[in-house]
């Protein structure tokens, strides 16, 4: 299963070049997500809607997205070609992530015509069926993404993309240009992985490492939002602080030299799509500087790493993992093990 996924701001001509690529593909088929967009004004109470400037921000637009495409490729096969604009990393990388988890390959292009060319297309687009007080709306809507579409392309935004420039292209110029990429492998599938989504509760091992000033070791991972402590879920026959220092061996190439100390055990509760399960945290210790200076970091999986402070991470870590972080670090400060359900020590 593939996913052509047409990358660019608004006014990049995303839209027309993925008209004309379905052509070009066989057995591809076209899937705009802008249909899931429009759907949320009949899903969700204004109130929630009214809490969002756009509706990617809504968790449930990321997910049904995702879900959607797995639906349809199971429904016709072949391959989707999605035009759709990805301006934030994170969303990118959850988006993408879960699709890896469905064992749906995604092929990312990135149509970027020259700026000066975008803004005099985007002034001149020219009337539709709309009013001219909403065309001059989506106008002002596409000027306005200039900024942070800017901003992405210097930043993340080309890493994993194959970039066409459309300067000087129709769309089915762009079109041809990309067809051809894709079947050239040019345009090669992300890099992004992510374990497939779970069918029962797991059980997940954590590792907490220290640097010299007591501060602690957290990563961000390119398939979920928010950051995380290293570790994964535990294989089956597998122990789990075993299973702690294998992942953080891979994530971020260190071979601890010992087992390390369970801090606490944390029963998660499920909520629906997810299982929930066990997660156990473990103390990994206090890392020497030369190892810190061996930090490695799996590209497809991690796209950062840095040591914090309590304080700081609770701007970085979703609430649910910081409140199992911070009795972790008290287990630690007294020695001792904590079980807890839901975040809370019982018992």
């Amino acid at each position: 299963m593939v996913i052509v996924w047409i990358n660019g701001t608004f006014g990049a001509g995303k839209s027309t070049t993925a008209r004309e690529l379905v052509d070009l593909i066989p057995n591809s088929t076209l899937y705009d997500p802008e249909i899931i967009g429009g759907a949320m004004n009949w899903l969700l109470p204004q109130k929630r809607l009214d809490e969002v400037d756009d509706y990617q921000d809504l968790p449930i637009w990321r997910r049904l997205v995702v879900d959607a495409a797995a639906a349809l490729l199971a429904e016709v096969g072949g391959v989707l070609v999605v035009p759709m604009t990805l301006l934030r990393q994170e969303y990118r990388d959850e988006i993408f992530g879960a699709l890896a988890a469905r064992r749906i390959q995604v092929r990312h292009v990135l149509l970027a015509p020259d700026e000066t060319i975008l803004r005099a297309r985007i002034r001149g687009r020219t009337p539709d069926d709309s009013d001219p007080e909403t065309l001059e709306r989506v106008r002002q809507w596409s000027l306005d993404h200039i900024e942070p579409y800017r901003a992405a392309l210097h930043d993340w935004l080309t890493a994993d993309a194959h970039v066409v420039d459309t300067s000087a292209l129709t769309p089915a110029e762009a079109a041809a240009a990309v067809a051809e990429a894709v079947a050239s492998g040019t345009a090669a599938p992300c890099g992004i992985v992510q374990t497939p989504e779970p069918t029962g509760e797991t059980l997940a091992a954590g590792v907490l490492l220290f640097d010299e000033h007591d501060r602690f070791l957290l990563v961000d991972p390119t398939y979920k939002p928010g950051w995380e402590f290293p570790g994964g879920v535990v294989e089956p026959g597998e122990p789990p602080a075993r299973a702690g220092m294998r992942e953080v061996a891979e994530e971020i190439g260190l071979e601890l030299d010992s087992v390390p100390r369970l801090l606490l055990v944390d029963w998660e509760r499920p909520q629906p799509p997810g299982y929930g399960g066990l997660r156990l945290l473990f103390d990994g210790g206090r890392l020497p500087a030369t190892d810190v200076d061996r930090l490695l970091l799996p590209g497809a999986e991690l796209r950062g790493w840095r040591f914090v402070t309590e304080e700081e991470a609770a701007e970085l870590l979703p609430p649910v993992r910081y409140r199992r972080l911070r009795w972790a670090l008290r287990a630690r400060e007294r020695g001792t093990v904590l079980n807890l359900e839901a975040g809370v020590p019982v018992g």
